[in-house]
């Protein structure tokens, strides 16, 4: 576990701790923290996508969210799928905790056809109830980030646990766009699966959020932006992630991150109004 700032501490800004899942919850969960925010003027961010399932348990100010679902303030929320941005405005003070889940882990956790929140943010109360309020209650009067951080684990645990296993053609579909960083004919999946490609796109859609073809467009992303990230050239990037050239890559970060590869790497770079 790392502690980034003390949580304790009333400077303007973001601190979080970082969790370690434990051994039950890591084939689940690809990252877990807890955080606190303050600001005494609105703060935006532009949230690119991933390919996983974000879970907000938050107390305090709402997040106001934009996004292709529309506009919503939110404390607590699930954010599905995403093969686009969503811009943020945080203002006040928040704290809470946030769980980035594989979509098959958040298929078993939420209970629901992962279809329901593709491209869509809802409060956590809207998707899981009673439990999602009471966990909220119980994380918010336990002290300190370290226990809280355990708590979640523990309750996520007990959850999925409970919860019946993904289909496994699907989880071995899945695994090979992972694997490929997307790059893998949709045609080819269905093929090794025996299945139409109609078949394999109802069951992404269930059990992953997105189609086939628009997951494997956001992994090829996440691939794109760590290399670049890492210092490769956009051209040698583009051509490693399979971009038909640096046009092509430039036309889908627009399309998903709402700016230029350029723009994004930038520092400090303002989200476009």
């Amino acid at each position: 576990m790392h502690d980034d700032a003390d949580e304790t501490g009333a400077a303007e800004g973001l601190s979080f701790t970082v969790g370690e899942p434990g051994s039950l919850l890591r084939p689940h969960v690809t990252e877990m923290s807890a955080y606190s925010e303050r600001y005494a003027l609105p703060t935006a961010r532009r949230q690119p996508p991933f390919p996983g399932i974000a879970m907000i348990f938050g107390f305090g100010a709402p997040l106001a969210l934009s996004g292709p679902g529309g506009d919503r303030r939110l404390a607590s929320f699930a954010a599905g799928l995403h093969d686009t941005y969503v811009d943020t405005v945080t203002a006040g003070t928040a704290e809470g905790l946030q769980v980035d889940l594989t979509p098959l882990g958040a298929r078993r956790l939420l209970g629901v056809p992962l279809r329901e929140l593709a491209n869509r943010v809802v409060s956590l109360e809207e998707v899981l109830g009673g439990w999602a309020t009471t966990t909220i209650e119980r994380l918010a009067e336990t002290p300190g980030r370290a226990a809280r951080l355990a708590l979640l684990d523990a309750v996520l645990v007990r959850r999925i646990g409970e919860a019946p296993d993904p289909d496994r053609r699907v989880a071995w579909a899945w695994g090979r766009l992972v694997a490929a960083r997307g790059a893998v004919p949709v045609a080819s999946l269905a093929a090794e699966l025996g299945w139409s490609h109609r078949h394999l796109v109802s069951r992404f859609h269930d059990q992953i959020g997105l189609a086939p073809k628009a997951a494997a467009r956001v992994l090829r992303f996440q691939h794109a932006t760590g290399r670049l990230r890492s210092g490769v050239s956009a051209a040698d990037t583009a051509a490693a992630c399979g971009y038909y050239d640096q046009a092509h890559m430039n036309r889908d970060f627009r399309a998903m991150a709402g700016v230029t590869p350029g723009e994004m790497m930038a520092p400090a770079s303002p989200v476009p109004g």
